[in-house]
């Protein structure tokens, strides 16, 4: 089954779930971030396990459900969980909710992680607006027969997030007295955390922060023609190397779980004031 009728059968599936649920907006809630999901007003909640085609969550701190629903009065559609290359999944397949979202009419996606840091202005806590990445997953997403149906054989990467918006999202932002940067995002494949020497390449390549999801994602939406937002939360700082400590699943969640009440804020005002 190609991937354009694989689309075609989700897409039929989840308008039947829904009633054919109109969406504005997606969003990709990473690691430590389902609190946000649960303050949307839910009208459907559907586990990936029952959706054709969809990968399903492998990670602590996934929850693994696709939401529908209202936030901040908008009508959204939320992953509760996302998708990463480690967990054995092509990007390919990492991805594909990215396509759905697309069929299902959304506007604008929202793509939300947890990150280190390899800049030393970047403390954990701090919220994260990413300007342009460096990918080194060793896979791509559109690697393969193009369907020019879903998009260019050789998507332009220059505007793949839209600078203007950041640049009104942290004005805002820190308007709200919120602890915000811009900066470049690193992919790296993981699921190890990384070593000093990863690190000090990370900073002198000219990242500011690492992560192991969130570019597949931005590079499918480029070739969908589907605008992104990607905010991340610091959960641990790595720069200096000095300042590296041992670190776990548990501190990670620990640390974002303390700060999405800030993003989740930043994002339902956002939704309110129309800014997206």
């Amino acid at each position: 089954m190609s991937l354009e009728q694989q689309i075609a059968v989700c897409h039929q599936y989840l308008d039947n779930r829904t009633e054919t649920f109109k969406v504005r907006y997606g969003l990709i809630l990473g690691t430590g971030l389902g609190p946000l999901a649960e303050e949307i007003e839910e009208v459907h909640r559907i586990p990936y396990a029952e959706i054709p085609h969809f990968p399903v969550s492998t990670v602590e701190g996934h929850a693994g459900c696709l939401i529908f629903g209202y936030l901040a009065g908008q009508p959204v559609v939320a992953m509760s969980g996302r998708f990463h290359y480690y967990e054995g999944y092509s990007t390919k397949e990492a991805t594909f909710p990215v396509r759905i979202f697309k069929a299902l009419g959304v506007e604008r996606l929202l793509i939300s992680s947890a990150v280190g840091s390899v800049n030393g202005l970047m403390n954990a806590g701090d919220i994260i607006l990413v300007r342009d990445h460096i990918n080194f997953i060793p896979d791509h997403p559109l690697r393969g027969k193009n369907d020019d149906r879903l998009g260019p054989r050789f998507p332009d990467m220059k505007e793949a997030y839209d600078h203007a918006l950041n640049d009104r999202v942290e004005a805002r932002a820190k308007a709200m007295g919120l602890s915000i940067h811009q900066g470049v995002y690193l992919a790296l494949q993981g699921p190890n955390l990384e070593t000093p020497a990863e690190y000090r390449m990370a900073h002198i390549l000219g990242a500011d922060v690492i992560g192991m999801s969130t570019v597949p994602e931005v590079i499918v939406a480029k070739h969908a023609e589907l605008p992104v937002l990607v905010t991340s939360i610091v959960s641990n700082k790595c720069w200096p190397l000095e300042a590296i400590e041992e670190t776990s699943l548990e501190d990670v969640l620990g640390v974002v779980e303390k700060a999405s009440p800030k993003l989740s804020a930043l994002v339902k005002t956002l939704l309110e004031e129309e800014m997206l």
